[in-house]
């Protein structure tokens, strides 16, 4: 997104041209006059920009950039000779898509998380200003969005490391990008070009739970320090940013139950993912045993699960020092944290709970993902093999039911 920017008090332009971040240094001391100066400057630049009338040295000329975009400035100062007029749309109200997301963006901060406003932020940042910025919202078109969307499916940068982007993460990133062109065209009054752009289809997530001798192997070799933090992991189902946000106030060991009001991400506290995330979970014996312990510890600070100064545990800097170490340690197959909630559903199906309890224990507000995502782990727990069937036909003399019907 374009904007001024300060370094040491001083005034600086940072724009994109020619899909490259520039930043260029002013000698302006950093005040409200200064700033609402270079900002009229700067829509002007990008005004140029937009009609492919921007000569780069002509504004910056003692830039080191100057060589860079030289051949993009000669051809510009061609059609300027031939075209000194500049095109009517630079007097068109319609602004940039760059202008007009700093206004999309702080309209709808409002009803976000924090964690998700900086999501989307860097969407716009990583990948949305540098291709579509200097474009006015109007001549933005279907073709364009769609072959972008197919474009960024490779690593920008390779290397024998680089993963192409997922069609999750694709998802994520149209997603903004509908809803700024979807407004721009109600307020501006212009065919929005998100026209019939389906989503991407999704794979389903890979589910690898740990069987109970897996996980009562890893707690047994596990570091003792974080036993209990695995323990509870491991029976509760709570999600990483939950146990992360885990308070002892939360906590009721006299009626065995952790409710989940508040989650941390990002060393935020937010509130939890969904309505139905709100929820009491009801304790086993092994997490009620780990919390007794873990009181002893940590009963004095604030949070369940932290370091000597009672701040919140970092999930990734447990997950690179302690969890990946231990599955290696113990010859176990690497498989991310999230598993341990993944593990816990499937143990509650093996052991024949009501699907619906175990449901609400996940914070679903229904047992359709449950039955989706984890029956297959334990077929004769869901029914869904025939042998049930098969136990209760044994358990009477099918050919004597016959024989009486027939009399």
């Amino acid at each position: 997104m374009a904007s001024i920017r300060a370094r040491t008090g001083v005034l600086f332009f940072d724009f994109y041209y020619q899909g490259i971040r520039c930043r260029e240094q002013t000698s302006l001391n950093d005040t409200k006059l200064n700033r609402s100066r270079l900002e009229s400057v700067l829509l002007n630049i990008e005004a140029q920009i937009r009609l492919d009338r921007f000569v780069y040295s002509d504004m910056f000329p003692d830039s080191k950039r100057c060589s860079q975009f030289k051949k993009y400035d000669d051809q510009i100062r061609l059609v300027k000779e031939s075209d000194p007029e500049p095109s009517n749309r630079l007097l068109a109200n319609i602004p940039t898509f760059s202008q007009f997301s700093d206004e999309w963006l702080a309209e709808n901060r409002i009803q976000w998380k924090i964690s998700h406003s900086k999501n989307v932020s860097m969407i716009f940042e990583r990948y949305l200003i540098p291709v579509f910025g200097t474009y006015s919202l109007d001549q933005i078109t279907r073709p364009q969005i769609i072959k972008y969307r197919a474009s960024i499916i490779e690593p920008k940068r390779k290397s024998k490391h680089s993963k192409k982007l997922s069609n999750d993460w694709i998802n994520h990133v149209m997603t903004p990008l509908r809803g700024i062109l979807n407004e721009a065209a109600l307020r501006y009054d212009f065919p929005t070009p998100f026209i019939n752009i389906k989503p991407l289809k999704i794979e389903k997530t890979t589910i690898e739970p740990f069987s109970l001798a897996e996980v009562q192997f890893f707690l047994s070799k596990i570091r003792d320090d974080f036993r209990d933090y695995y323990t509870v992991r491991f029976f509760t189902a709570l999600r990483t940013a939950e146990i992360d946000g885990l308070k002892w106030q939360f906590v009721n060991l006299d009626r065995n139950e952790i409710l989940v009001q508040e989650t941390l991400v990002d060393g935020n506290v937010e509130t939890p993912k969904t309505s139905a995330s709100y929820r009491s979970i009801q304790l086993s014996q092994p997490v009620i045993e780990a919390l007794k312990r873990q009181r002893k510890v940590t009963g004095n600070k604030t949070y369940v699960f932290c370091n000597n100064n009672g701040n919140p545990l970092d999930h990734r800097n447990v997950t690179k020092r302690i969890w990946y170490p231990a599955l290696d340690e113990m010859r176990l197959k690497r498989r991310r944290p999230y598993q341990t909630r993944h593990t816990c559903a499937t143990l509650w199906l093996a052991a024949g709970e009501n699907p619906e309890w175990i449901a609400k224990q996940m914070g679903h507000s229904t047992t359709k993902m449950l039955f989706e995502v984890y029956s297959r782990f334990v077929p004769n727990a869901t029914r869904q093999d025939g042998s049930a069937f098969d136990r209760l036909i044994e358990q009477v003399n099918f050919d004597s039911t016959l024989e009486n019907a027939d009399e």
